[in-house]
């Protein structure tokens, strides 16, 4: 199996110099567990910030979770090409999740020249069972 182009450090890197503002690094809401060649796992911290009313992480702070897993993914396999973006994304709840960080894995499907396609599957720490899966394409500029 090919190696990725860019190590979780070099990512996170960029991500510091870039992305300054996001949520990514040791103070953030993002911690990248893994990256591959096609696939990565980022895990999303517990806090106030995801968590809603009932004990549980909110819809918007999965689909947040599974852009930016597919983002971290596409980087490792192409370098970094900062302008990719997200040009569909689908994702259906499938059970409440738990109070928890919560865990996307991200396997491409297709890794093209122009398109991407790929899907996150997000668990709650510790657990087996799908909480939310996703499915998503991003463009890569020329």
């Amino acid at each position: 199996m090919l190696a990725p182009k860019l190590t979780v450090g070099e990512i996170e890197a960029h991500f510091a110099r870039e992305f300054p503002q996001g949520d990514f690094g040791p103070k953030g809401l993002f911690k990248i567990e893994r990256v591959g060649m096609g696939e990565a796992l980022v895990r999303m911290k517990a806090s106030d910030k995801v968590l809603r009313p009932g004990g549980t992480v909110s819809g918007s702070s999965m689909m947040t979770l599974a852009d930016a897993t597919m983002y971290v993914a596409i980087l490792a396999s192409i370098g970094w090409v900062p302008l990719a973006v997200t040009t569909s994304l689908n994702i259906n709840f499938l059970r409440k999740p738990k109070a928890s960080d919560v865990l996307a894995d991200c396997k491409l499907m297709k890794l093209g020249k122009r398109l991407t396609v790929g899907e996150v599957a997000i668990r709650s720490d510790g657990e087996d069972e799908m909480v939310a899966h996703c499915v998503a394409t991003y463009s890569i500029p020329p």
